[in-house]
């Protein structure tokens, strides 16, 4: 089961928000990845409440996991809480955006 939890990182690895260069992994949308049989499930979060981009992100996080041999379906729950902040980001994207 580790090894297909390190291909769904690696896969969301492949998920950028559309307004910054950098995957959503790196950026610490992803909170959790988690797998129960055939299902893969993700706790994110988003980088705003209201972000634009929110259902084409899930869409493409689902899609980038059910590529994994054995995952069949991909549960997103996002959550606010804790709510996302520039700090969660790995010191790549922090470099890559700037921040550091």
């Amino acid at each position: 089961m580790e090894h297909r939890i390190d291909l769904i990182i690696e896969n969301l690895k492949e998920v950028f928000d559309p307004e910054i260069p950098v995957n959503i992994y790196d950026l610490g949308l992803v909170y959790n990845v988690n797998i129960e049989g055939s299902t893969a499930i993700i706790l994110m979060t988003l980088t705003a409440p209201g972000c634009p981009a929110a259902d084409m992100i899930v869409a493409d996080v689902e899609y980038m996991t059910k590529k994994i041999v054995g995952i069949e379906e991909c549960k997103v729950e996002i959550t606010f809480d804790p709510p996302w902040e520039k700090s969660m980001m790995s010191e790549e994207a922090r470099l890559e955006l700037g921040f550091m």
